[in-house]
């Protein structure tokens, strides 16, 4: 393991830089937002924006690394990404802030496109799983630790973020100074939703159902936190259980998909992340706060790994020339839930109170229950035994670059027919 981690050593600093001042501005800004008293449904807007800009950036950054190369766009996206931590300091207003939402979403897309395609390039068909596995348990560690700095100091001050600025800026150095080679530039891929949904309509509406679900979340969580419990320091400690949760959970539901079937465990996992968001629609408004961080650190067990479990499945059904297809349609279909889930869930909220989020997440879950369930009676589950590995489907479904990640796979086995192809989505 240490020698397969010894070349991106620099670039896993620098993901853990970049992630935990991510994980604090995720925090800081919704809490930010509702002392300043902006509306719930501003604040899902703005959550909305972020999700739009990172779509547009998963989409479009390809363009940008074709014209000037990893090395140039990462610095350039750092350099932007950590100005707008100090703008969100010094202009209060939610309609600027979406837009700065935005411009930080797109950013992080193509950071994370950068990284994850270096560390595949860096990689082997024999160390990759590994490699991204530490790299899967760093972005969800940092991130979780990331939020428990807003307990920093007042988020009504401009430190936060500038410590989020900062974290941002200094993220650039191990990344940019790395000696490893840049990764090869990838071709466009376009997304074809229909194909994708032809080849798993559970997979397909299962991202579609998780970017509903997990971007409310995201964008909306610490407000629920922070009505739930009357203390904006204690909405740290929810979102870090709810990370903690999912961190846990990710190896044994994929573990159990790969031996029982993906559907299966899409369909439990549905369920009980909608059971577990009923119980906190029921008691947030009675149980301690330790009873509600329990829950969200249940439900984050649940609803996290869905997405990579709706990969798995749909990869299953696919040909391997198809994969690049489906990693850019199912990353699609993930951005047009994230966008839309935030506007659904704080207009549900402001009308129901903060217990809203998790009123319309359980929706959420329990509608892709009913479809899964009807569509079991259409097309019979895959066997076991011609399952892709869910290590690869967890490494392609946690952000932006699988698109690109496979697109490079493709060039190194036309390259050399010799290597055996790879099954990363």
């Amino acid at each position: 393991m240490k020698k397969a981690l010894a070349p991106v050593a620099a670039l896993l600093i620098g993901v853990s830089i970049l992630l935990t001042g991510q994980g604090l501005q995720g925090t800081l800004l919704p809490i930010r937002a509702s002392l300043e008293q902006f509306a719930t449904i501003s604040i899902g807007i703005m959550g909305a924006m972020y999700f739009l800009g990172f779509t547009a950036g998963c989409l479009r950054g390809g363009e940008l690394l074709r014209r000037v190369g990893h090395v140039r766009v990462f610095a350039a996206m750092t350099a932007l990404a950590s100005s707008i931590p100090l703008l969100h300091g010094l202009v209060l207003n939610p309609w600027i802030w979406g837009l700065f939402r935005m411009i930080t979403g797109f950013c992080f897309a193509v950071l994370y496109v950068v990284i994850e395609s270096w560390l595949n390039e860096a990689s082997s068909n024999e160390n990759r799983g590994t490699i991204f596995s530490t790299y899967t348990v760093i972005t969800l560690t940092v991130l979780a630790g990331g939020q428990m700095l807003l307990l920093l100091e007042d988020p009504m001050e401009f430190y936060l973020f500038a410590v989020a600025s900062v974290l941002v800026s200094l993220a650039a150095i191990p990344v940019v100074l790395s000696n490893s080679p840049s990764p090869v530039q990838p071709h466009t891929v376009r997304p074809d939703i229909s194909r994708i949904y032809r080849i798993s309509p559970a997979g397909t509406l299962g991202c579609l159902a998780t970017g509903l679900a997990n971007g409310s979340f995201w964008s909306l969580g610490p407000v629920f936190a922070a009505g739930a419990s009357g203390s904006f320091s204690l909405a740290a400690w929810f979102m870090t259980a709810a990370v903690v949760g999912g961190a846990i959970a990710q190896w044994p539901l994929g573990y159990l998909s790969d031996k029982f079937g993906r559907r299966e465990l899409q369909t439990l996992s549905a369920l009980t992340a909608a059971s577990v968001g009923a119980a906190i629609v029921l008691l947030a408004d009675n149980a301690s706060f330790l009873t509600v961080a329990l829950l969200g650190a249940a439900w984050g067990a649940f609803a996290f790994p869905l997405y990579a479990i709706s990969v798995a499945h749909t990869n299953d059904h696919a040909d391997s020339s198809e994969y690049v297809v489906v990693s850019s349609g199912l990353l699609l279909m993930y951005g047009i839930g994230a966008i839309l889930g935030p506007f659904m869930a704080s207009a549900l909220m402001t009308w129901t109170g903060p217990a809203g989020l998790f009123l319309f997440a359980t929706t959420i879950h329990l509608l892709l229950v009913t479809y899964t369930i009807l569509r079991s009676f259409k097309r019979e589950s895959t066997p076991a035994d011609q399952h892709i590995a869910y290590s690869d489907a967890l490494a392609a479904a946690q952000t932006a670059s699988q698109v690109y990640e496979e697109e490079i796979q493709h060039l190194h086995e036309e390259e050399d027919p010799v290597l055996p192809q790879s099954t990363a989505s």
